[in-house]
Order: C-alpha cells, then structure tokens, then sequence
C-alpha cells in the first residue's frame, strides 16, 4: 500500500456541470482531505473503513455510502470516531484516505470513487491496519466485501497479528460464497473481532451492526454494554467469542 496514502482516480461528480478530469477529481479528493485531516485529534476513536470496490461490489458500494453515516450517528457521547477509508480495485490498486471525522465529507469522498474489475487485495488491508496502529492506536477494522482471491493462511497470519495488537477486524459479507465465508469467519476468530453475511435485503441491519462497530470503537465493551441495543448484544456475543 502506497505510504503517501494519494486517493486513486476519482469519476465524475454528479454535481458538477459537465465532465471533471480525473487530475481535477484527485485534487479535490486531496484538498478535502487534508482540510479534515485530524492532527493530534482528541477524538476517543480510530476506526479503519475498508471495502472491496471490485467490479461486483458495484451495487453494496453504493449501499455502504448510505449507511457509513449511521456509523458516526451513533457514537454520541461516547466521543469523536475518526475514520479511514480504504478500497481496493483494478490491478493492485490499493488506496486509504486520512483519518477525518466529518460525516458528509466521507461519504463524499466515497460516492466519488468507481468500482473497477480486479482481484481481492485484503491482505494489503491487514498489513495497513498494523502499519497504522504502529503510529497511533487504531481501534478497529471494518471490511466489507464479497470475494476471496488470495492465500488463506497468509491471510491469517495477518489478523492474528491484529488480535495480538487488539484490534479486531469486522467482516461483513455480501452473498454466499463458501471461500469468502470461511476466510473471512477465520480472520474474524484470530483477529478477536465478528463476521456477520448481509444482502441488499438487510441494509437496516448492516447499518445497525456498523453503529455497534462505532460504539465500540470509541468506547469498547462498556460502551456496548450500556446501550444494549439488540445489535449491540448480537456484537458482544461475537467479541467474547459466543458467536463464533
């Protein structure tokens, strides 16, 4: 993963007039990024957001642009969640934007990315996560994706490094694929974090589940504990290894 953390080639704008270059589309990506970029941020929490934006994931893309906002929604007084995008695509493309902390701007940011076709690249989101808790302590891993294309057990060596530095990874899959399932159920087991299957059906749910993620990131078991919603108790369940 590139170190300069540049967000890829951006698409158009919907809200611009006429077409924007993709040069034009990465300057204003980098512009917004810097300015919410948290330095020494007092925030409680540092949550990583990465998805598979693959060439299938078209469709839940657009669906997690919606629901990312129900993530920072719930935090409440727990504190300010300050979250990374991440995304695979295409040939070895592998992007993460700054931490921010302002809702609107990443979800912007996302809706401005296009899906392109490419092969899973989630081990490069495993190492980033360790690489980024290296500088400053990152609370928790949210993936999202449909497909497993890569080694299994180098894979797992990954996310038992980031069990061993507490932090879990969350995955959340779309559709049935046996492979991706038990990949994504081991990464979750060695990680210490929970895997949970969605589909365009259960977008409330996911979003719920996400929120739980939030909370969880700023404020850890108590703070899931003293909400207690049904999602919260379904994500403690899975954390203290009874949904496994």
């Amino acid at each position: 993963m590139s170190e300069k953390r540049t967000p890829a080639k951006t698409g158009e704008d919907s809200r611009a007039v006429g077409k924007r270059s993709d040069a034009d589309g990465v300057a204003a990506f980098l512009k917004q990024a810097r300015a919410l970029a948290t330095r020494g941020s007092s925030g409680s929490g540092r949550l990583i957001l990465a998805l598979d934006a693959t060439m299938s994931r078209q469709p839940t893309w657009d669906m997690a642009c919606q629901l990312q906002g129900q993530m920072f929604d719930a935090v409440g007084k727990a504190g300010a969640l300050n979250v990374q995008l991440v995304y695979f695509r295409g040939l070895g493309e592998c992007r993460a934007s700054r931490f921010v902390t302002d809702t609107n701007a990443l979800k912007d940011l996302m809706a401005r990315i296009h899906c392109r076709g490419g092969h899973t690249q989630i081990g490069k989101v495993l190492s980033h996560a360790l690489k980024e808790t290296a500088r400053e302590k990152v609370n928790a891993l949210v993936y999202i994706g449909d497909a497993m294309e890569e080694n299994v057990d180098d894979l797992a060596v990954k996310a038992g490094q980031l069990g061993l530095h507490g932090i879990p990874v969350f995955l959340f899959q779309e559709g049935a694929d046996y492979l991706a399932e038990a990949a994504f159920r081991e990464i979750a087991r060695l990680s210490r974090g929970a895997w949970f299957r969605f589909d365009r059906n259960s977008a409330a749910t996911l979003g719920r589940l996400l929120s739980s993620v939030a909370v969880y990131a700023t404020g850890g078991l108590k703070a899931l504990e003293a909400r207690g919603s049904r999602e919260d108790l379904l994500m403690l369940e899975n954390l203290r290894g009874k949904g496994q």
